[in-house]
């Protein structure tokens, strides 16, 4: 059973705990990895990419990194990645999903589902690997763990300006699997949530055309994308000891966008 917090001394702090944040080497992930090795979190990269200069910005906080090459959407990779991690960690306390892909176009323009087969593929086919794979070990060792799954407001919502099936239903489903998979571990004493982000000053956000931009802040309660170190912090408040008494959530980060579509 995790045990609640007994005084805020402390409630936000990670250290001695250790962190796997798939695709952190770069963008919000790397914000995420950031974020919790200042909260004293070691942590663990694991991209497509040499991650170098995150791996130097984790280490300026005192606390130990590593990046590793991977794949999420290859079991070997996965496979791979967890002995390697545990063998230079000793553990993982918390997991971030993070890692993704998208895909625009109208679904039935997707000649042989080829963007549906490689975005599911990573989105929802890489975090239930990387989830299998940690939450195993998780269960082994008996020291409980906290996985966090960074989702979309995508999974709810259709944004007018893109048309993003593939992407959005790998989305829905990673809420799906967030809510079972923390009912089937929480006996493990094993957080299971979700953060549904939505627009975030970002290297995705680049992408957008600036036409659309005005549209989209103006759809936005608060007027503003977010910014990358918020989901940060959301993501170090869930790992925390202060959200020892949160799983099964979908908790959004999205300006209130969500309210009036």
């Amino acid at each position: 059973m995790i045990k609640s917090i007994e005084t805020m001394k402390g409630a936000f702090d990670l250290s001695g705990r250790k962190a796997l944040v798939t695709g952190g080497g770069r963008g919000l992930g790397a914000t995420i990895a950031v974020a919790l090795a200042e909260s004293g979190a070691d942590v663990a990269i694991a991209d497509l990419y040499e991650a170098a200069d995150t791996v130097s910005q984790i280490q300026s906080y005192g606390v130990k990194s590593k990046s590793y090459l991977a794949d999420i959407s290859s079991f070997a990779d996965v496979t791979q990645l967890t002995e390697d991690v545990y063998a230079d960690f000793g553990q993982i306390d918390i997991l971030i999903n993070n890692a993704g892909i998208s895909a625009v176009g109208d679904f039935l323009d997707d000649e042989n589902l080829e963007n549906w087969t490689r975005v599911l593929g990573v989105n929802l086919q890489g975090t239930a690997i990387v989830t299998h794979a940690v939450g195993n070990r998780m269960r082994a060792l008996g020291a409980g763990g906290c996985i966090i799954n960074i989702s979309s407001i995508a999974s709810g919502t259709v944004v007018r300006t893109q048309n993003m099936a593939c992407y959005c239903a790998s989305k829905a489903a990673i809420n799906s699997l967030t809510r079972t998979t923390a009912y089937e571990l929480g006996k493990y004493d094993i957080r299971v949530n979700a953060i549904a982000v939505g627009f975030f000053n970002s290297e995705l956000s680049k992408m957008i055309p600036e036409g659309q931009i005005p549209y989209l802040e103006d759809t936005i309660v608060l007027g503003r994308f977010g910014e990358p170190i918020e989901l940060g912090a959301l993501s170090v408040y869930l790992a925390s000891p202060a959200a020892a008494m949160i799983t099964g959530a979908v908790i959004p980060i999205n300006g209130g966008q969500d309210l009036s579509l």
